[in-house]
């Protein structure tokens, strides 16, 4: 298949009802409007493809720079190409998702995370925060820098009330994650929780809300998954 082909086939898969639920989350034309679920046999399909989905991410249309996360090669790409997918992402759902998606995965996840985090660009920080939160949730704990989780920790804690709304929801799911699959760090994601306390963020009329760390690591705990590493972040 070419991207073309695929583009089209995107196209035809769109639903104006899916489009109007991601353009309440930030998506923007263009955009089809096609399920996640749908787009999983192409996925099936094609599999990992480095020139096609550098080719679907080129194109601008969400739905397919959202494919072209699920079938990226991150072996094959360099941190340039990954950098140039952060700073031409149009929406946050590319950014958390696609764009952390694949630095997450690469060798450059950590690099480009701490990178990213220090932008004015808000789509390239959160893209930050997402990818530092998937790496932690990938590795295993011997290969982290846990000096340096901590001291993110610290930083979430003092600057996330007075961090933009998208930024702010991100460095909670940041506190989350740490706390969810790197026990040695789990007493301190509750207290940094604990300590900045509740976090209000304008969902644009949407059902979503912000996960509650205690909560969530309590739940995660209660289905056996503490601690343990995912072998993918995308989904």
């Amino acid at each position: 298949m070419t991207a073309k082909e695929i583009l089209s086939q995107l196209e035809k898969m769109g639903s104006p009802q899916i489009k109007s639920i991601l353009m309440k989350h930030g998506a923007k034309e263009p955009l089809f409007g096609v399920r996640i679920g749908d787009m999983k046999p192409i996925v099936k399909k094609i599999k990992r493809n480095y020139e096609l989905s550098t080719a679907l991410y080129k194109t601008g249309v969400y739905d397919a720079m959202y494919l072209a996360g699920l079938i990226a090669d991150e072996d094959k790409m360099t941190a340039k190409e990954i950098d140039q997918w952060a700073e031409s992402s149009t929406a946050s759902g590319i950014s958390e998702y696609t764009v952390a998606w694949v630095a997450a995965e690469s060798k450059y996840g950590w690099e480009l995370g701490l990178k990213w985090i220090d932008s004015k660009n808000t789509l390239v920080a959160i893209s930050g925060w997402c990818a530092l939160a998937g790496w932690l949730s990938l590795k295993p704990d011997e290969e982290l820098d846990m000096k340096k989780i901590i001291a993110l920790l610290k930083r979430i804690e003092k600057e996330i009330h007075t961090a933009t709304d998208r930024i702010r929801y991100v460095m909670n799911m940041f506190v989350l994650v740490a706390g969810c699959y790197v026990k040695e760090l789990t007493p301190l994601c509750l207290q940094t929780a604990k300590n900045y306390g509740t976090i209000t963020v304008d969902m644009n009329g949407t059902a979503c809300k912000v996960p509650s760390v205690p909560d969530y690591i309590k739940k995660v705990k209660e289905k056996g998954g503490w601690g343990k590493k995912k072998k993918t972040v995308k989904c």
